[in-house]
């Protein structure tokens, strides 16, 4: 193949030297290769080793690094930077996402839930550390950050099982030493044995594939407890559809973030001080389902 040589049309000295478009095609497509397809002994390409490379495969005869990267910052690609995904694993992901959705929708099974029908999503934050700072931290001044110390103590560590009912905006939860299907079982006694969900003729219980609640023989057990009680589970590799984890990931940034908490009682009252005030919010901010679902965000879905 021969090389694109650089256009030197109605160039005077200092000019950009011009390409014909084929080569950035040609470029931007290499950026957007593997370097393993190309046996290259590195994971990342930068912009010098695309503009090395095409040199190399003869897509042009010179091209410098910072072209390479204007080129490609047009299209915002950047073959230096990466994410961790986790592929479906699911041959059936999206019916079961789509069921899931529906709930979230109030529809079961292509029927309109009832008033008397109610979905719960529920999930554990594990293993949350009481750290207690060896000096006291400071708020922030103009042009200066909050300061939090480095150096802690652990004070121990519990877990927090939350449950969330979707069309009342109602939260509950409690915290245990672990997680597991006792502490699991807490919690759906906590939500079964009060009113409305302890005689409503359906609870939907949105869960994950977490071990305290995983399989059909969680499902049948739930039943066992509750008759009335109904499990969905999630397609694997997807708690992100349950909408409970929208909640512990507000938990994380306004209580747990900075952690600083001298024991374990102290951090338990904040957890469920805190789950009062935010469901007190709620109740503020809307009081119609619908536009409640569209703040919590819950149309999470695959992107392939």
């Amino acid at each position: 193949m021969n090389a694109c040589p650089v256009s030197k049309t109605d160039q005077d000295a200092g000019d950009r030297p011009v390409f014909p478009p084929q080569v950035v095609v040609e470029i931007k497509a290499l950026a957007c290769e593997l370097p393993s397809e190309s046996d290259l002994p590195f994971s990342r390409f930068s912009h010098s080793d695309i503009a090395r490379e095409a040199v190399q495969r003869g897509i042009v005869a010179s091209v410098s690094g910072a072209t390479v990267w204007r080129w490609l910052n047009a299209d915002a690609i950047k073959p230096w930077s990466h994410r961790s995904w986790i592929f479906p694993r699911d041959s059936r992901f999206a019916e079961k996402a789509g069921r899931v959705l529906d709930l979230y929708q109030g529809v079961w099974e292509g029927q309109p839930l009832t008033a008397d029908d109610y979905v719960i999503c529920a999930d554990e934050k594990t293993s949350i550390q009481a750290r207690r700072r060896v000096a006291p931290g400071t708020g922030p001044h103009p042009h200066r950050n909050r300061r939090v110390e480095a150096e802690y103590e652990r004070r121990g560590a519990l877990a927090y099982i939350a449950a969330w009912d979707v069309r009342q905006a109602k939260l509950f939860g409690l915290c245990h030493t672990t997680t597991g299907i006792q502490p699991f079982h807490r919690l759906v006694d906590l939500v079964m044995q009060q009113q409305p969900y302890r005689s409503a003729r359906r609870v939907f219980w949105v869960t994950d594939n977490g071990s305290s609640h995983r399989g059909e023989a969680s499902a049948q057990r739930l039943s066992q407890w509750y008759p009335n009680a109904v499990q969905i589970h999630t397609p694997v590799h997807a708690s992100r559809l349950n909408q409970i984890e929208i909640y512990l990931s507000i938990v994380q940034r306004k209580v747990l973030t900075p952690n600083d908490f001298p024991d374990l009682g102290t951090l338990e009252a904040k957890l469920l001080r805190f789950q009062s005030y935010y469901e007190a919010g709620c109740h503020e901010w809307t009081s119609a389902p619908s536009q409640l679902l569209l703040t919590l965000g819950y149309c999470c879905w695959y992107n392939p």
